[in-house]
């Protein structure tokens, strides 16, 4: 989505599990304007949080004009088969991108040349979603991207403008805070840490030459808030340093930030918890 949208909204790691909200990205044209809806990806839910993934990812088959099922070169197509079944009897336009196209040269290494590679994995997709239109892309390389917004524009239908057409996203400011904090302690920490965090952004004062965050990191254990802090705070002052580094680039202006670390026991579990967080798709 971000490179459909042309800015970063969705936080990107090489970790599964990054998003777990649905984030709306708007593209607006003199003759069209789109609404692209990041979903988690699809998971078998093991607790209350990714069972809120999932209905995020499920309530993109209900109200989309178009679905774009995103998957790559890696990816097992049989892994989310249940999910899948429910994609192939939708009525409406769905195309599937594979994406990770740079990398398919080296994953046909050794083996057969790049192309008989994609034959293959098109032909299993085809197998499971008959109906839907297939395209190569790379979003890390922009490659494709230029051909599926002109096969959406084809797709869309005609119908008056949901946004305004100065707005970008329909998340605000704090959201974007939230996530972009959670995207360093994913790329910073190892094993179960990044995944028992949640980050709220507690406050958000803007003045003409800065903007001033404070934001709390939530984790479920004593044991990970003080792998959180890290010795004598320095796993935290990196995390803050490079979360804010990336602040000033968002939002293009000076940003204070700081966080603290608090414990919130199970509160992937809880539901009253979960609803505070934003983790609630109706």
């Amino acid at each position: 989505m971000n490179q459909l949208v042309g800015e970063r909204l969705s936080i990107a790691t090489f970790k599964a599990q990054t998003t777990r909200h649905r984030i709306m990205g708007i593209v607006n044209t003199e003759d069209m304007q789109i609404v692209f809806s990041d979903t988690p990806g699809v998971l078998k839910p093991n607790y209350k949080l990714q069972e809120s993934m999932l209905a995020f990812s499920e309530s993109a088959l209900v109200d989309a004009d178009v679905l774009l099922y995103v998957t790559d070169v890696i990816e097992d197509p049989e892994k989310n088969k249940d999910f899948l079944d429910k994609v192939a009897k939708m009525a409406i336009p769905v195309i599937l991108l594979i994406n990770k196209m740079d990398a398919l040269a080296e994953l046909a290494k050794d083996v057969k040349n790049p192309t008989e590679r994609l034959g293959e994995i098109v032909e299993r997709w085809h197998g499971l979603l008959p109906n839907a239109e297939i395209l190569p892309i790379s979003a890390k390389n922009k490659f494709g991207v230029d051909i599926l917004l002109k096969r959406i524009h084809e797709l869309l239908p005609e119908s008056p403008a949901f946004f305004d057409k100065d707005q970008l996203t329909d998340k605000p400011a704090r959201f974007f805070v939230s996530e972009i904090i959670r995207e360093k302690i994913l790329l910073y920490y190892d094993k179960e840490i990044p995944y028992s965090v949640e980050v709220r952004c507690e406050a958000f004062k803007e003045t003409a030459k800065q903007i001033n965050i404070s934001a709390v990191i939530y984790v479920e254990r004593d044991s990970q808030k003080g792998i959180i802090i890290g010795h004598q705070g320095v796993a935290i002052k990196k995390v803050n340093t490079e979360a804010r580094k990336a602040l000033e680039k968002f939002f293009d202006k000076h940003v204070f930030l700081e966080t603290f670390v608090k414990v919130d026991k199970d509160w992937r579990s809880n539901q009253k918890e979960l609803d505070s967080f934003g983790y609630n798709p109706e």
